[in-house]
């Protein structure tokens, strides 16, 4: 009896010293189900707001490309939906993504033809903005939430549960899956701006929970999906086949592990492009569309290296395309090559994290063609790594979110961005969030075990005067930017300001993440270190 009253205060005991214990008592699902109904209620109040080129003809904005690629999928045969014709005007949001999405829009074309065929219909339906077909429109983006991006999460989060990565209390995995749907990044690009970033994310969490729980083969299927919805989650390639390789260079036969994993990946994208497989031009006609080169090497005041250095080096000027398509990709090469390498020798399942965050960050600052929307990409595998880099995640988030105002002020998304915002504050400081804040030990990113290189790096972010300091330029310039108007002679000094500020903070943090990631090598048990898989 004295037993069973000690475990009982203890369990007491507990639920006093964690104040979210009735939300995890009853395990992982029904704590994921509860908060995901509260993220799918944000989503839902965010997609109030206005969306990308809202009632701004004649060519509107991304809202409108999404609707116009339904329009022509639900009424074009295949061969002609990446063919410049008489009714399919490329120069109007011709298809530009891989043919999964195109499939997505098909579906989604379905859905609106259904309830709104007005919406969809060939030519009429341009700029087509009624209530109706708004409301349908959004809930497609919802729906690929509910379908795909959540029950990755799930998928995520229980395979990580398992393999114990520092989740001390269920407190901990509360807080984690909450920082994961309440990205409010990715809810203000995809439910805000308009877009389907959750389709081919959620798709890549599947892939990394499949790849981290050794289902390679299934985990090469999902990420070969993933990139054949938006090529963009090339920015993950490297990890993966660094970290898929060196797994398969343990076992006992690699050669026929990689020939497994190889013929899985030319399957899946046979599958995939079977309709554009027929002939060589159909092909040729998909591929020349995935890389607009013409539209140049950056867009807009991104906080890459090309557009931060274009104030001092004028890339488009002084170099051709083909010159800055040779740079870009011999850059992004260099910087993303040293986490491939390091999974390949010592592959291990958070040193796979940190390679999709150091790769995404390498294409992210030194690819072609990058958009604001584009550190959606370097956020994900930072999101997963949340209880290891929970004071990153804060700052990180920061200065993503800051990065993309100028665009989202120019959607008339300011009131979201500034509700999400300090929703994210809110949750990030929950009582007993990661349990190193709750309980006053130190936080997960355990940087005393690390090199001094990562101690200096470390000591300059999040330095209180350095967080200060900058936190206090970012609050300025939002004001700045909302109530004053730039120089005639320097119209676009402020959105330059603040590309120059979230740029210097990538590139710290690019340095940060690759010095732990290799430092993760040094600490890898012997047994580790021999261990054949098998």
């Amino acid at each position: 009896m004295k037993k069973v009253k000690k475990v009982k205060d203890k369990v007491n005991d507990g639920q006093d010293d964690d104040p979210w214990w009735w939300l995890v008592q009853e395990g992982i699902r029904p704590s994921f189900l509860c908060i995901s109904l509260f993220a799918l209620l944000v989503r839902v109040a965010v997609g109030l707001h206005p969306y990308s080129g809202a009632r701004t003809p004649p060519k509107f904005g991304d809202y409108e490309a999404q609707r116009h690629w339904m329009e022509i999928t639900l009424n074009l045969p295949p061969k002609d939906w990446y063919r410049n014709s008489s009714v399919n005007d490329l120069s109007y949001w011709g298809l530009d993504y891989p043919p999964l999405t195109a499939y997505q829009s098909y579906v989604h074309g379905v859905f609106l033809k259904t309830f709104d065929p007005d919406s969809v219909a060939l030519f009429t339906s341009r700029g087509y903005e009624s209530y109706l077909g708004k409301l349908l429109m959004r809930w497609t983006v919802l729906s690929s939430d509910v379908l795909i991006f959540f029950p990755a999460v799930l998928y995520f989060v229980l395979v990580y549960r398992s393999m114990r990565f520092g989740m001390g209390q269920n407190s901990d995995v509360a807080w984690h899956i909450a920082m994961i749907l309440l990205n409010p990044c990715l809810i203000l690009i995809d439910h805000g701006h308009f877009q389907y970033n959750c389709i081919s994310l959620g798709l890549t969490i599947a892939a990394i929970a499949a790849a981290l729980s050794q289902k390679d083969l299934v985990a090469s299927v999902l990420y070969c999906l993933a990139l054949n919805h938006k090529q963009m989650s090339a920015y993950f390639a490297p990890a993966f086949f660094g970290y898929l390789l060196g797994k398969c260079l343990r076992k006992k036969n690699p050669l026929l592990e990689v020939t497994k994993l190889g013929l899985m990946v030319i399957g899946t994208f046979a599958v995939v492009w079977w309709p554009y497989l027929q002939s060589k031009d159909a092909a040729l006609a998909v591929l020349s569309r995935l890389a607009p080169f013409e539209r140049g090497i950056y867009e807009d005041y991104v906080a890459n290296f090309w557009c931060t250095s274009s104030v001092l080096v004028k890339w488009k000027k002084l170099y051709s395309t083909q010159s800055l398509r040779i740079f870009s990709l011999a850059a992004t090469l260099i910087t993303c090559l040293p986490s491939m390498v390091q999974q390949i020798l010592a592959p291990s399942s958070k040193g796979f994290l940190y390679a999709l965050l150091n790769t995404s960050f390498s294409f992210y600052l030194f690819s072609f063609q990058v958009h604001e929307k584009s550190i959606l990409l370097p956020l994900l595998p930072l999101t997963l790594l949340a209880l290891e880099e929970s004071r990153s995640i804060l700052w990180l988030t920061h200065f993503a979110m800051f990065s993309m105002f100028p665009l989202l002020h120019r959607d008339k998304l300011v009131l979201a961005y500034m509700a999400l915002y300090a929703l994210f504050i809110l949750v990030y400081f929950a009582p007993c969030g990661p349990s190193g804040r709750c309980h006053g030990t130190k936080t997960l990113d355990n940087t005393q075990k690390t090199k001094r290189s990562v101690d200096f790096i470390t000591s300059i972010t999040f330095h209180p005067l350095v967080m200060g300091f900058l936190g206090l330029c970012s609050l300025i310039l939002h004001v700045i930017y909302l109530t004053m108007h730039p120089p005639n002679k320097y119209p676009f000094l402020f959105e330059a300001v603040i590309m120059l500020i979230c740029f210097s903070q990538f590139v710290l943090f690019t340095f940060y993440f690759n010095s732990k990631q290799w430092m993760l090598s040094k600490h890898l048990t012997s047994k580790d270190k021999q261990k054949k898989l098998i």
